[in-house]
């Protein structure tokens, strides 16, 4: 006898059943919502892609080792996309010439990632991706799309005391490199990689990890310096590249009614190597769930991998692992339940059959979801499976009642059971649904 398959799905991705796509609908049909509020419209593409758009500007961790890549039949090496900002620099590139500006873009494509699963990450996921491109002022373009981000959080029920966007900015970073640490320019990724995990590592492994980079015990010092002084250390210090844009773009928030969600953060880096500008991560601030939910920045760049024209843009995206742990840790997810939906339940001749149909597609018509009963089972066993998948009313009409023109409707929550006229059968159901559906027919 052989083996049988595993149930399993493959390690680090997730099979959705029905009630955890019901959440995942709600959560996504939330954020579209919101995205679409700030004038985003949507895009979508292929999955796989050319190796090439990554190599020259994501990170090498993902280039080198998280990649799922392969060779092609026609001998072409490609890429499952690991992430979604090169493909969005791609397609904008396509039609550069073409597009109205700014072009205000999301998708929530699945990504992959060839990484060890843990809490908050897997090797497949879904992620909310948002961005700005060819904006007349870039200043405005940054502050939008932090707006944003604290607009998508509030509005799953998140509130100011659950999280903190932490923001910082890449000239900072490079003209602290260059001016105070004197480090050639060729050495500033891989320092930036260390402050970038500074918060997942103890403090002797960070300076270890200096120390083997090459920074001494004064430019260690002067590294803490530069990560606790805050923006007075900026204030002090005006002479640092993009300390007066992120001070000006931090007035502006704080202004704009977003003060209560904003920080300022030097240690705050990005793994990407295209950021250009202002990066920013989200932070959930429970002690239970302490770390990044997501993240993103300027990246003026990347086009220009594509066509000749540098064009200003910024962006994030947001992974629905962290986030549902999110939800979950401020018991803010919503819940698994079915919407109000009604079952038709049948009957064994041909002709019940035929009437059950008819009443299934009535439903229906209305805008209304409508389950049928496909089997020979008794009634009270219909019923009863049809209570088990959280249907909240049935509608019963067999011979008998064909024949007196009355329809019985069953409350399979409260047991409660009523007999009204046949041709009523079309308002009780909308009053059934309520505002749920769109029963404007």
């Amino acid at each position: 006898m052989s083996e049988k398959l595993s149930t399993k799905p493959y390690k680090g991705t997730r099979d959705f059943y029905p009630d955890e796509m019901r959440q995942r609908t709600k959560v996504f049909s939330s954020l579209e919502k919101t995205v679409r509020s700030f004038g985003f419209e949507k895009i979508d593409a292929p999955i796989v892609e050319p190796i090439e758009i990554y190599l020259a500007k994501t990170s090498e961790e993902i280039v080198n080792q998280q990649i799922y890549s392969f060779i092609d039949r026609g001998e072409r090496r490609v890429a499952i996309r690991p992430e979604m900002t090169p493909t969005v620099a791609r397609m904008f590139s396509g039609k550069a010439r073409e597009l109205p500006r700014p072009v205000r873009w999301f998708s929530i494509p699945n990504l992959w990632r060839y990484e060890q699963p843990g809490k908050g990450r897997l090797r497949e996921h879904w992620q909310l991706n948002c961005d700005i491109l060819g904006a007349p002022d870039e200043f405005l373009a940054d502050a939008e799309i932090i707006m944003l981000a604290v607009e998508i959080l509030k509005s799953l029920g998140a509130t100011q005391s659950q999280f903190i966007v932490k923001l910082s900015h890449r000239e900072i970073l490079n003209s602290f490199f260059e001016k105070r640490l004197g480090l050639a320019k060729e050495n500033w990724p891989t320092i930036a990689r260390i402050l970038d995990k500074k918060e997942k590592i103890s403090g002797e492994e960070f300076s270890s990890f200096l120390s083997a980079a090459g920074i001494d015990a004064v430019g260690q010092e002067q590294i803490l310096n530069f990560l606790t002084g805050g923006l007075q250390w900026l204030r002090e210090n005006p002479e640092i590249d993009g300390a007066g844009y992120l001070l000006e773009l931090m007035a502006l928030l704080e202004k704009s009614g977003y003060s209560e969600h904003l920080a300022y953060d030097p240690g705050v880096v990005r793994g990407f190597d295209y950021y250009t500008g202002i990066v920013f991560e989200v932070f959930d601030t429970s002690g239970e769930n302490r770390r990044s939910l997501f993240g993103g920045g300027r990246y003026d760049k990347l086009v220009s991998a594509f066509i000749k024209e540098e064009i200003n843009a910024v962006g994030f995206g947001m992974g629905d692992v962290t986030l549902f742990d999110f939800l979950q840790t401020h018991q803010i997810l919503p819940g698994p339940q079915r919407e109000l939906q009604v079952f038709v339940a049948s009957f064994p001749t041909p002709e019940d059959q035929v009437n059950s149909f008819r009443l299934a597609r009535e439903i229906r018509n209305l805008g209304i979801p409508a389950e049928m009963g496909l089997g020979p089972a008794k009634l009270g066993k219909q019923l009863a499976e049809a209570a088990g998948k959280k249907i909240s009313f049935a509608i019963i009409q067999g011979l008998e009642e064909k024949d007196r023109g009355v329809v019985q409707i069953k409350n399979l929550e409260t047991g409660e059971q009523v007999e009204i006229p046949e041709e009523e059968i079309v308002e009780q159901v909308k009053a059934m649904a309520g505002d749920r559906y769109d029963t404007q027919k």
